[in-house]
């Protein structure tokens, strides 16, 4: 891909929005907080001008945006018809012509693939039409134990396409990680692979597979991948190729159901560090329209047709255990092609290397660039020279969420890209950092707008549509200081209930319980009143700033109080990875009722370093330095590895629970880990402390 598909003169699409907002329906504003307050006030008006904006179908029209203002229980665009799979299908003729690939692939044994948009569509037909010849009818599951891979997308798009409902575990899960998941819900057919090849290692999977089938009496139908190849198969399955090999007068004639706007898409969990994890329902509808107006406008990812011009290429890397897989596929929608990598991002772990990513990158001409704040973390503490990577000046964003970007991270991504357009010769603005907050739970809150500035360490704006605030201690909204983070309207990516949850309980209990109904304050003060609804709690910490840029500070669960101020823990990780000695860190603060807190902190060094007392003083004259002699720890540990879950995610909350005395098979799931194995040293030192204060 040459310059010339990169860099002609364009519009962002925040700007063409506002355009569009200007000439059809007169609506012109001085300023963004100007625009999102409106978004806001206005629900049914906004949501009415995104539909008609991204030129959304529905066979039927709907009688109402918005039925009742009221959380939960609101119900949108009713009366309308969509499908996840029509929205993305009616993009083949245009996109092919306009030689654009749907998807390109690659992964850990180099086997590039490109997925064209009238193949995606046949094979899509051919999967549909044999699900629905075993019986999957609309409102059916479908489970799938499947990596990164076209294949899933495709199976996606076909069980959707029929009205099924989908739900997807990474191979990177154990059995019962995976049981515990798709148990709840019940699937009809599942869909697996044989294996997956990571960090330089082939795993097999059919054992798992095999396993996963005993264990869900649910199932009636097993397809299996053969992505690995070689294996024996399994005894009554179907396999893949023979299943998407289907070409005929049926598959060219195939055309996605029209279902309700609410008619569930997919389930996706919670992280499950306690109990079992939380099957969250998203809707087609909500899904579809609520993704598109954040991934066109926010992300500014979308794409042009005509002939030889610019087309996106965007690329967010992930699992298909993290909800950032949805957000890589949601490109397709808007006939963006997809770039997707399947292995391990960091190398192995006897060849790790951090620019695997980038020069896959650099070699599909990738426009859009996104992973999670770890990543980009590890290539800087990596020392990587993005310079030396020809090619990587096609890239004209970096993506980050997950957790808290650290401004020195951004810093050193932004001089580095700076480095890429001069290396390259080209003349580039600086690169734009579209950092992302949000969750599993009900999509991005806070994220990036093109054309505003940039803070390192923070995000651009309050996304349009969502009235997210910080909430004070008496519930009330406050600007430039640390609060809950709430939602205070409803929006259609909401899930509408959790699979199974009778009576609500649980759905209620996990964010409204905290500003039920009449008891949240309004933005401008007073009472939301009884027949407001309640209001969302999300769990994380969050700042406003005065120019309306947002600061995530972590979970508000794993929050450090120390001596009567708050601080979120990804500030001191902020201070503590900033030393080039420290590779990770977490801290947990235990409270005691009548007594003082205990705050731990774990390191994890550079390999051949040992903490001794002068890095001690370094670690605390950091923290003394950065924040405040207060959260100076109690005591410092050196560790092999930071607990985390599959998604990334410190696990500070359990980690705290086990060294207040709860037995380890209560605060959390180790098949849901990403390295379970390292939980055996927390143990025994919460053992320890135990002893010690007893």
């Amino acid at each position: 891909m040459n310059d010339t598909h990169i860099s002609p003169p364009f519009v962002p699409q925040m700007r063409l929005y506002q355009q569009w907002l200007a000439e059809h329906r007169q609506l012109h504003f001085d300023d963004y907080p100007a625009m999102w307050q409106w978004s806001t006030t206005h629900l049914e008006d906004f949501w009415q001008s995104i539909w008609d904006y991204l030129d959304l179908q529905s066979p039927t029209p709907h009688s109402l945006v918005l039925e009742r203002n009221v959380m939960p229980g609101a119900r949108w665009f009713v009366g309308a018809q969509v499908n996840y799979a029509q929205q993305v299908l009616r993009h083949v003729d245009a996109a092919h012509a306009a030689g654009m690939p749907a998807i390109i692939s690659n992964n850990e044994r180099g086997q590039r693939r490109e997925l064209s948009w009238p193949e995606l569509k046949r094979q899509v037909a051919a999967l549909a039409l044999h699900l629905q010849a075993q019986g999957v009818a609309p409102g059916d599951r479908v489970a799938a134990y499947m990596p990164n891979i076209p294949e899933t997308m495709v199976a996606f798009l076909a069980v959707t396409s029929i009205g099924g409902i989908w739900s997807v575990c990474a191979p990177d899960m154990g059995t019962n990680a995976v049981v515990d998941r798709f148990k709840q819900i019940t699937p009809k057919v599942l869909i697996g692979v044989d294996g997956v090849t990571y960090g330089g290692k082939d795993l097999e999977r059919l054992g798992v597979v095999s396993e996963l089938r005993a264990a869900l009496p649910s199932v009636q139908h097993v397809v299996i991948y053969q992505n690995l190849g070689g294996l024996t198969p399994l005894a009554q399955t179907t396999d893949w190729a023979e299943v998407v090999a289907r070409q005929d007068a049926a598959t060219s004639a195939f055309e996605p159901l029209w279902m309700a706007f609410n008619h569930p898409l997919w389930i996706v969990y919670s992280s499950g560090t306690t109990g079992l994890p939380k099957p969250l329902v998203h809707d087609h509808g909500g899904t579809l329209v609520n993704g598109m107006a954040h991934k066109n406008l926010h992300y500014d990812v979308a794409c042009s047709y005509e002939p030889n011009s610019w087309g996106e290429r965007f690329i967010w890397y992930s699992s298909t255990g993290w909800v950032m897989w949805n957000a890589q596929l949601s490109g397709l929608l808007s006939g963006t092609t997809c770039v997707i990598y399947d292995g391990n991002p960091g190398g192995s772990k006897d060849r790790p290397d951090w620019g695997v990513l980038w020069r896959y990158a650099a070699k599909e001409g990738v426009t859009f660039f996104g992973g999670g704040a770890a990543f980009f973390a590890n290539c800087m503490k990596a020392g990587l020279d993005l310079s030396r990577i020809t090619g990587l000046h096609t890239i004209r964003a970096l993506g980050a969420t997950g957790s808290p970007l650290s401004a020195e991270v951004q810093q050193w991504g932004t001089a580095q890209f700076k480095a890429v357009y001069q290396a390259a010769g080209v003349e580039r603005p600086e690169i734009w950092w579209c950092n992302i907050s949000g969750g599993t739970d009900a999509g991005a809150y806070v994220g990036g707008h093109r054309e505003l500035p940039m803070v390192p360490g923070e995000m651009q704006c309050r996304m349009l549509g969502v009235s997210v605030h910080a909430f004070n201690e008496q519930g009330q909204p406050v600007i430039d200081e640390v609060g809950e983070l709430v939602v205070t309207q409803p929006l259609p990516c909401m899930p509408p209930f959790f699979w199974g949850d009778q009576d609500n309980q649980r759905y209620l209990g996990s964010y409204f319980d905290t500003y039920p109904a009449g008891v949240g304050r309004q933005p401008g003060g007073g009472d939301l009143g009884a027949d407001a609804g309640a209001v969302w709690r999300h769990g994380d910490w969050l700042k406003i700033t005065p120019e309306g840029r947002a600061i995530i500070y972590g979970r508000s669960d794993a929050t450090i109080n120390r001596h009567g101020l708050r601080m979120g823990t990804s500030e001191l990780y902020s201070a503590v990875e900033a030393l080039p000695e420290v590779l990770d860190s977490m801290v947990v603060d235990l409270e005691y009722l009548g007594k003082d807190s205990y705050m731990p902190l774990f390191v994890v060094l550079r390999e051949g370093l040992t903490l001794d007392q002068a890095l001690r003083e370094r670690l605390n004259a950091a923290i003394r330095t950065a924040l405040s002699p207060r959260f100076l720890p109690d005591d410092i540990y050196q560790v092999a590895e930071i607990p985390r879950t599959l998604s990334g995610k410190k696990q500070e909350l359990p980690i705290k629970k086990l060294m207040l005395g709860q037995p380890l098979e209560k605060v959390l799931n180790k098949d849901a880990m990403a390295n379970p194995a390292c939980l055996d040293w927390y143990v025994e030192l919460a053992k320890r402390h135990l002893a010690e204060k007893s």
